[in-house]
């Protein structure tokens, strides 16, 4: 994990020189972004008529979400992500749509948008495999692997 840090951080203090930029732009090597209109490399997943929801309050209630989402479509389901040992929400979770268009339509109008004084980032949501290991994407040329460990 350290080398890590320490290869962000080298390659982040060569880009500052190289570009002669007064600020730091660290989000590029940090940001876990699927968004399509950034301009990382990770690709966009699929449309999907589930969507994640992250970014929000603790004070959301399934109801309340699927309140906030029901007029871009009929919501079939609305799930809440919370906390085994404490009960508590983990601020994220997901909501159905039975149409793909209306998902597409909700995650275009609500991603950003304030829900009870924070923001959302909406994704299509990933499709879960039992049995199967989920494929998460990877930056690509980020640079070459032997100097990574130098």
């Amino acid at each position: 994990m350290e080398n890590n840090i320490t290869w962000i951080a080298r390659r982040a203090l060569t880009s500052l020189t190289s570009t002669n930029s007064s600020t730091l732009n660290l989000r590029s090597y940090c940001s876990s972004s699927l968004s399509s209109s950034s301009s990382s490399s990770f690709p966009s997943p699929p449309p999907s008529p589930k969507l994640f929801v992250a970014g929000l309050s603790s004070s959301v209630d399934e109801k309340s979400l699927k309140d906030a989402f029901s007029s871009f479509g009929d919501v079939e389901e609305v799930k809440i992500i919370y906390d085994k040992d404490t009960g508590r929400s983990r601020c994220f979770g997901f909501v159905h749509f039975s149409k793909e268009n209306d998902a597409e339509s909700a995650k275009s109008a609500m991603d950003g948008k304030a829900l009870m004084g924070r923001p959302l980032r909406i994704r299509f949501a990933l499709q879960r495999v039992r049995g199967q290991p989920i494929v998460v994407p990877r930056l690509t040329n980020v640079g070459d692997f032997t100097s990574r460990n130098k």
